[in-house]
């Protein structure tokens, strides 16, 4: 854990996994062209049962094609897709999955979670691998937005299309810092990946915390958060006044 323990001047958030899932008509158009019948309702918990794959032992900037492989078999297996069928799945999926655009399904409770954290008076920035449109795809889900608007006013979007770096090189995390003048000892980010996530924020000295709404992790070494609410609540309560 960096030096500083108390509360953060700044929060960085990924935006998949923490306000944005994968369009569910278009992942469920690809398993019916792989002529597999899943159910909407799964998506959520596929999602983060694949992500858990990527585990912080993983070099993802030297091994990417077998990462990637790691997070669509668990995600075709958490659906329940019949083993004759995974590997057409597979194909058809990961030419969704190619579109950072298929990323527009807000996650329950996320738009509400960031209110709470806004109102903490932490300042907020998102870091995001995407396609320089992340920033357009969160406003117009009047989720957030750099200034004001009609979803959280936010003070930065680093996108990793603009910015020609990807998580986890900690220069994409670093972009972010600067922006906001702030120490990033001082900074928390929360992610969804650990190998992307946790590893990209402690090479930039950040305080890394792992979206975990299934618990999957539970011998992580890494700090763990049900949801962006629950963040907002330890910010609370690290803002509070000790008493001797």
């Amino acid at each position: 854990m960096p030096a500083h323990d108390g509360p953060p001047s700044a929060v960085l958030l990924d935006a998949g996994g923490i306000f944005v899932l994968p369009d569910p008509d278009r992942i469920l158009g690809a398993f019916s062209r792989a002529e597999c019948s899943v159910r909407r309702d799964v998506l959520f918990d596929a999602h983060f049962r694949a992500a858990a794959q990527f585990g912080t032992h993983l070099d993802v900037e030297t091994n990417w094609v077998d990462a990637w492989l790691g997070y669509l078999r668990a995600y075709v297996e958490a659906c329940d897709v019949p083993p004759d069928r995974r590997e057409d799945a597979h194909r058809h999926l990961d030419s969704e999955f190619a579109d950072a655009a298929l990323w527009v399904d807000p996650l329950p409770g996320s738009g509400e979670g960031l209110k709470a954290l806004a109102e903490t008076g932490v300042r907020l920035g998102i870091v995001s691998n995407a396609d320089g449109m992340m920033a357009q795809r969160l406003a117009a889900l009047e989720l957030c937005q750099v200034g004001p608007g009609l979803g959280v006013e936010i003070e930065c979007v680093v996108d990793s299309g603009n910015v020609g770096v990807m998580k986890p090189d900690p220069r994409i995390f670093k972009a972010a810092v600067d922006l906001l003048g702030v120490d990033a000892d001082r900074v928390w980010f929360l992610g969804d990946m650990p190998a992307i996530d946790i590893v990209g924020a402690r090479r930039a000295g950040i305080r890394p915390f792992l979206m975990d709404p299934l618990e999957l992790h539970l011998d992580a070494t890494y700090e763990r958060v049900p949801t962006l609410a629950a963040l907002a609540e330890l910010v609370t309560r690290l803002s509070e006044p000790r008493t001797m």
